[in-house]
């Protein structure tokens, strides 16, 4: 049978629009098991959880969240954290991965096994771990004692400076692989350029490496600072409650008063910063990344 129609002129093309939606729908079958285990487990629980926190229709409990003093000292608490880890972090961080993308391949295999080692071990273990260096009998003091450096122990243990140093551990890694990507991406040949040019080694980490490895920078400390935020087993193990962060301040309204309402609004507000947070760092990439 001739493909023309009976007045002889070919039959019409699918319109665009059809099209577009047929490929849309075949591309979107295969993530439908991953669109269902998306709403059951993440969207339907936040539906939830903020369902809780305006029962009755009433916004009471994010009044007591963002009016209180206690509270908002609780907030800066932990944005301050954040930042500090954030920080350290970053000055820890930077050279690390700078060092691996730059050196010889033995030493980078032997760099990625200790920086990835963190990330092979469960952060409960590594907290306990760190209990243990931190203790005013502990691995640290005891050194500390004996080389006459300190005639008493330092307390390390359930205070800020605890805190700081198992955060930092568990998030070092979250800084050094964005910034060792960065590295590797930048083109040698600038590098050489510099060189040739009689760039000094100091001059050429400021105008070209530091410039050009901003956005791994960025990456990483905004990866780093969104998860200090929601930071819960170490800040409560090595804090032992002296050091109140917000995701502390949730497990406790839920398990020691019972008070689901007041955590989920605790919960939904932390959500909101995060999202903010986030929404600043996208912003901030497409306005660096533009010509």
């Amino acid at each position: 049978m001739s493909s023309r129609t009976a007045g002889g002129l070919p039959p019409p093309l699918p319109s665009p629009v059809r099209r577009g939606r047929a490929g849309w729908g075949r591309a979107a079958l295969p993530a439908l098991p991953a669109l269902v285990l998306l709403f059951a487990f993440f969207l339907f629980p936040v539906v939830r959880m903020l369902g809780f926190s305006i029962e009755d229709g009433s916004l009471d409990w994010y009044a007591k969240a963002l009016g209180e003093e206690l509270y908002l000292r609780v907030f800066w608490n932990t944005f301050e954290i954040a930042l500090l880890v954030t920080v350290i972090c970053l000055l820890v961080g930077y050279p690390l991965g700078f060092l691996i993308a730059t050196t010889t391949p033995g030493w980078a295999t032997l760099g990625f096994i200790f920086v990835l080692l963190p990330l092979w071990t469960s952060v409960l273990v590594r907290t306990y771990a760190w209990m243990v260096l931190l203790g005013r009998n502990g691995v640290f003091n005891r050194w500390l004692i004996e080389a006459g450096v300190i005639a008493d122990p330092i307390p390390m243990l359930n205070n800020f400076t605890g805190v700081l140093i198992g955060m930092v551990h568990v998030l070092l890694p979250y800084m050094v692989l964005p910034v060792y990507g960065a590295v590797r991406r930048l083109d040698p040949a600038l590098v050489a350029a510099a060189e040739g040019l009689g760039a000094s080694s100091w001059s050429i980490f400021w105008r070209i490496y530091l410039p050009l490895t901003l956005p791994g920078i960025f990456a990483g400390a905004t990866i780093v600072f969104v998860l200090s935020l929601g930071f819960f087993i170490t800040p409560a193990l090595l804090g032992g409650g002296k050091v109140m962060m917000l995701a502390v301040l949730i497990e406790q309204q839920i398990h020691q008063t019972l008070n689901w309402p007041f955590a989920a609004a605790l919960s939904a507000v932390l959500l909101a910063l995060t999202l903010g947070v986030y929404s600043l760092a996208q912003a901030f990439t497409r306005q660096e990344a533009r010509p």
